[in-house]
C-alpha cells in the first residue's frame, strides 16, 4: 500500500531586507585627495562632491567620486586625536561603511542630484541607503 503525504503549502517567505546591491562604500584612508586624485586618473571616476572644512565639516575631509553604478567615499581625519585616525592607526586603509541600496528608495522625480562638479556635502541618508559599519 502506497502513502502519500501531502506538504501544506506556506506562503513565500517576506524578504525582510530587500537588497538593490551596493550604494556606495566608504574607504577610511590617510590622504583622501591624493586617493581620489589616483582613483580617477588610474581607473576614470569621476567627482560627485566634496565634504570638508570649506563646507563646515571640522573634523574630517571626504571625497566622493563614482565610476557608472560605483560610488566610492574616501575619508581622511583632520586631526590625530580622531577616531578616523584611530581607526587607521590600528587597521591601516581600508573599508569602514558599506551603503547597501534598498528596494523601493529612490530618489523622488522632483529631486535633483548635484552637480557633479558641485562642492557639496554628501550624505548617504539623502539617497536612501543602509549603513553597514564594521
Amino acid at each position: 500500500m502506497e502513502t502519500t503525504l501531502e506538504v501544506p503549502k506556506t506562503a513565500a517567505a517576506a524578504d525582510f531586507l530587500p537588497l538593490e546591491g551596493t550604494d556606495y562604500v566608504e574607504f577610511y584612508v590617510g590622504n583622501a585627495k591624493q586617493a581620489a586624485h589616483f582613483y580617477k586618473t588610474a581607473f576614470g571616476f569621476q567627482s560627485l562632491a566634496y565634504a570638508g572644512p570649506e563646507t563646515g565639516v571640522r573634523d574630517r575631509a571626504s571625497y566622493v567620486i563614482r565610476q557608472n553604478n560605483l560610488t566610492f567615499v574616501l575619508t581622511t581625519p583632520m586631526r590625530t586625536e580622531n577616531p578616523i585616525a584611530d581607526h587607521i592607526y590600528k587597521h591601516g586603509d581600508g573599508v569602514k561603511v558599506a551603503g547597501l541600496a534598498r528596494a523601493g528608495r529612490r530618489l523622488r522625480p522632483g529631486k535633483k542630484r548635484p552637480n557633479a562638479e558641485a562642492r557639496v556635502t554628501w550624505s548617504p541618508k539623502r539617497c536612501g541607503t543602509t549603513m553597514v559599519k564594521w
